[in-house]
């Protein structure tokens, strides 16, 4: 799945056409027909079209930034952890989404429901053929296992999509392969429905997956995904078991570096549970299968890869990672105590001989998050501060590191005729996060050993990254050490929810997790309270129960002709 094509359907066509009435029924080329796909080699290629998707884009559309797998915008733009950085003028709609003030014309709320409807419809087209096929329609019929496959793989995308959609909207119609009519209402909580198609895909997927088809989705997908909307249903003992099967089955967190999620080269290793494949160079698209969600999310000027400046780690986030002198988070929000802001603010002279802090206590994961002046920036040479940042006063003194790849891989790792779409995948879901998850669960179902057990295992793997060096010396007071004790249930749960703010900064689940423990309003609001005294566009705002969803698109109400109905408050 390494190198998914776009699936090109011609029509198959007589030499010649009569110039009779039948010329008049001929089908339309460049499509086609249902019984023309009614077969093995349709089916298989349908379902590659499912998946193709996953990348939210469509035949060379770029621009689908709303629809981006790594879900920077609505994830960590919406929340305490990023800026859309970049230019106040340059993609204006995004500040809309920093500042949640967006109107239901903002064109990324279109991209995100465009795409992941696509998605749904390809979906929907694999499983109704698929149907057809095993009814006799076609001429080979599958065996029965592969066809259950088929469909669990199928559902399992479905679900997927109308996961993003309802973790951004809320009010989601919705619609399978059986559905008739043209409008389906938006009236329903469709979790139910997400929750059945992630049962049937955990009961006949297998934990294997085919030979070079990496990307496809397996029973520890299902599993994992099954206990995360169940998380989010806050239906804690069955996530929890799902969870914890998953962590089972795979390899002791703590031996699996932490670097090796954001490596090119390391791609597809023990940690990932699902993720979104991208290529570029040897698969003839030109790039269409990169990464190019975050084809905006580089670092400015004179950079190896320049485009565009936007996707710069709050000030907030960087103060974050600091810890306390036993190498513990800093729980209280003392964090933003005499905060760290680089060189942000400074002038003349002190501006000039800016040095960075080696003696500030620091999770070693900062460097692997945010990109800062004075500090080695992968291979690119040390981080030069404003020179590599578009508008400071915009995005602030950082710059993200995640989504970008090394120097010396874009040769290899970028697209023919552009360096900013890489093939650097997406984790959806990874087993760091599987850890968070079953520890959530854990101090829920008030078992406070088992979740600083598993907390304890994701900070123990952050103690073995290797020290950023200067000059021969760590670039901080790097210090990460697991809790002692999770003295109560109060402490464990901040613990936990820190840790994964922590572990999975940038990676597009703040927003949402905020969203589900029910504090959009008072860490947003504190946010912007800290935030907005750097940066005037965030003083003063305020968050309203509307802003824990977005407004559904007003184009799609319209074709509906008031069948869909927009979310309360817009």
């Amino acid at each position: 799945m390494k190198h998914i094509k776009y699936i090109i359907l011609s029509l198959l066509i007589c030499s010649t056409l009569s110039c009779k009435k039948e010329f008049l029924t001929v089908q339309p080329q460049g499509e086609l027909t249902e019984s023309q796909l009614t077969t093995q080699d349709g089916v298989e290629g349908l379902l590659v079209g499912a998946y193709s998707l996953l990348n939210g884009n469509v035949n060379g559309t770029y621009g689908n930034y709303g629809a981006a797998p790594s879900q920077w915008l609505f994830g960590e733009v919406a929340s305490d952890n990023a800026h859309k950085g970049s230019s106040v003028g340059d993609q204006p709609n995004m500040n809309a989404i920093e500042q949640h003030a967006p109107t239901s014309t903002n064109d990324n709320l279109s991209n995100i429901w465009n795409r992941c409807f696509e998605g749904i419809q390809r979906c929907n087209n694999t499983l109704k053929i698929l149907a057809n096929l095993q009814a006799g329609q076609g001429s080979v019929k599958f065996g029965d296992a592969r066809a259950k496959e088929i469909q669990g793989e199928a559902r399992l995308l479905r679900a997927h999509y109308y996961f993003f959609l309802v973790r951004v909207f809320k009010l989601v119609p919705y619609v399978t392969e059986a559905t008739t009519g043209t409008f389906v209402p938006n009236d329903k909580d469709i979790y139910p429905n997400i929750v059945d198609d992630l049962t049937f895909a955990v009961a006949n997927l297998s934990t294997s997956k085919p030979k070079n088809q990496k990307g496809r989705v397996d029973k520890y997908a299902a599993q994992a995904y099954l206990g995360k909307v169940y998380l989010y249903q806050k239906k804690y003992t069955e996530a929890y078991n799902l969870l914890n099967a998953v962590i089972l089955a795979k390899p002791d967190l703590t031996t699996l570096p932490y670097s090796d999620n954001f490596d090119i080269t390391k791609e597809d290793g023990p940690e990932t549970i699902m993720v979104v494949e991208h290529s570029v160079g040897t698969d003839g698209t030109g790039g269409d299968n990169g990464n190019v969600g975050d084809i905006l999310n580089f670092p400015y000027g004179n950079t190896p890869i320049n485009c565009c400046g936007f996707f710069q780690p709050s000030i907030d986030l960087a103060n974050a990672f600091k810890v306390d002198a036993n190498g513990l988070p800093l729980l209280d929000g003392s964090y933003r105590t005499n905060p760290y802001k680089s060189d942000f603010g400074l002038t003349g002279a002190a501006k000039d001989n800016y040095v960075v802090d080696k003696t500030l206590p620091l999770d070693p994961r900062i460097e692997s998050t945010i990109g800062r002046r004075g500090v080695p920036y992968r291979d690119w040479g040390i981080m030069a501060g404003d020179t590599w940042i578009r508008d400071v006063s915009n995005g602030g003194p950082f710059v993200a590191v995640k989504n970008t790849i090394e120097a010396a891989q874009i040769a290899s790792g970028t697209a023919p005729g552009t360096t900013n779409v890489t093939g650097l995948n997406v984790n959806l879901i990874r087993l760091g996060d599987v850890y968070l998850m079953a520890a959530e669960c854990a101090v829920e179902n008030g078992d406070l050993s088992r979740a600083l057990t598993l907390v304890n295992a994701v900070r123990q793997r952050a103690a073995k990254i290797t020290p950023q060096q200067i000059n021969g010396s760590p670039a901080a007071a790097y210090k990460v050490s697991p809790y002692p004790s999770f003295p109560n249930a109060t402490y464990a749960r901040n613990a936990v929810r820190f840790e994964r703010r922590l572990e999975l900064a940038m990676e597009g689940h703040r927003f949402f997790d905020l969203v589900r423990w029910g504090i959009v309003k008072q860490t947003l609001e504190s946010y912007f309270s800290f935030e907005g005294g750097y940066f005037d566009y965030l003083k003063g705002i305020n968050v309203e129960t509307r802003d824990e969803y977005f407004p559904l698109p007003q184009d799609q109400i319209d074709r509906s002709k008031g069948t869909l109905k927009q979310s309360p408050g817009y």
